[in-house]
């Protein structure tokens, strides 16, 4: 049995302003290249389908072709569940019925969870679910933090458990020592958002969501795959995969990852603002840490007629003069120096030694005539 692991693909994201939809459609086309290619019998989506528990209309209408088109023209069945961006009320609608064709969507935390059976193998989805939802939903005031939640959530699980059967688990969750990005919103504070890898040792792989680092934690039977996409610019390393696990009648299984290219990458650079403007033009999703000490005259927009996509600018720390050391070392220029620094800055243009004669006239002349007056 063969099984594709992806998550968090925060449909309608907005990254420094800029929608992501084109980037997430074009990299969606490549995950059904992608399963057409490998006929899994099944796509696990761990949870964050969307960005936001409203989502947009075109993030709504961009999942619906994709499920569509795998789930429905491609007969490939789905296991999802709800992230903490995803509205599980919402998101859970026609999961009922969507079984009908294969399609197991957990959007809400339930007393009796569904688990599909595909292929003999049992997935167990579990959807995220604050603390308090899950003390609620099973009555237990012992429930205090994901941890404990997560904890009851599996012991119930686990008793009803077929031990000659093959158990995969789908959930999002903060695996306890797993690295973190900019883009992910933080569960809770102190540490109470976080759920030990030992409490999945009932399950023979454990697919997550809600990490988009794929390698945000090492686990034998543990794993993340990874967002969809970079959506941060700490994410700039990252090479963003899908897992495809194989599970053999045994019990064993393995684990392989699939990267997708995306259609505009996400890189920093630094250096100074002449060395980054030598550097090749690119449609990538840029951000420029400038090193040059002193102002500069509307870097930002020189930049964008070289780099269209770049999403954001920054000083290095320490590299911008005060107003006073800038005044200071004006001080020490005559007035033919800081003339060449203006034409070559408002030009971009060198300040020849003809053109550099020609202002030196010029300037001795207005001072011949300032002295005349």
């Amino acid at each position: 049995m063969k099984f594709i692991h992806t998550a968090d693909w925060h449909l309608g994201k907005i990254v420094h302003g800029v929608s992501m939809t084109e980037d997430q459609r074009f990299v969606l086309q490549k995950l059904i290249l992608l399963i057409e290619r490998e006929k899994p019998d099944a796509l696990v989506i761990a949870g964050d389908l969307y960005d936001r528990s409203v989502p947009t209309a075109s993030a709504v209408n961009l999942l619906n072709e994709v499920l569509y088109q795998i789930n429905v023209e491609m007969n490939v069945p789905i296991v999802a569940i709800s992230g903490n961006h995803d509205s599980a009320d919402r998101l859970a609608f026609g999961s009922t019925w969507f079984r009908q064709s294969r399609f197991y969507l957990a959007g809400k935390i339930e007393k009796e969870m569904y688990c599909p059976v595909i292929e003999d193998v049992h997935f167990h989805c579990i959807p995220f679910a604050e603390p308090g939802i899950v003390r609620h939903v099973y009555e237990d005031e012992s429930i205090h933090s994901h941890h404990d939640a997560m904890k009851v959530i599996i012991g119930r699980l686990s008793e009803k458990m077929d031990r000659d059967a093959i158990h995969i688990a789908v959930g999002h969750a903060f695996v306890t020592g797993g690295e973190t990005s900019d883009s992910e919103r933080i569960l809770s504070v102190g540490g109470t958002g976080n759920v030990g890898a030992e409490l999945f040792s009932p399950f023979h792989y454990t697919a997550l969501g809600h990490l988009h680092n794929p390698n945000a934690i090492r686990h034998e039977t543990v794993n993340y795959s990874g967002s969809l996409l970079k959506y941060s610019f700490s994410e700039a390393a990252h090479t963003k995969s899908v897992s495809i696990v194989e599970v053999n009648g045994k019990g064993t299984l393995s684990v392989r990852r699939e990267a997708l290219t995306p259609i505009r990458d996400m890189k920093e650079v630094k250096g100074l603002f002449d060395e980054v403007m030598e550097m090749d033009e690119t449609d990538d999703y840029m951000k420029v840490t400038l090193q040059d000490e002193g102002a500069l005259i509307d870097p930002m927009a020189k930049l964008k007629q070289k780099f269209p996509n770049i999403l954001h600018m920054e000083r290095a720390a320490g590299k911008i003069l005060s107003i006073e050391t800038v005044s200071a070392r004006r001080k020490r220029k005559n007035e033919l120096e800081l003339f060449g620094e203006f034409y070559g800055a408002m030009t971009g243009l060198d300040f020849t030694d003809e053109k550099e004669a020609y202002m030196a006239a010029v300037i001795d002349d207005l001072k011949k005539g300032r002295d005349q007056a």
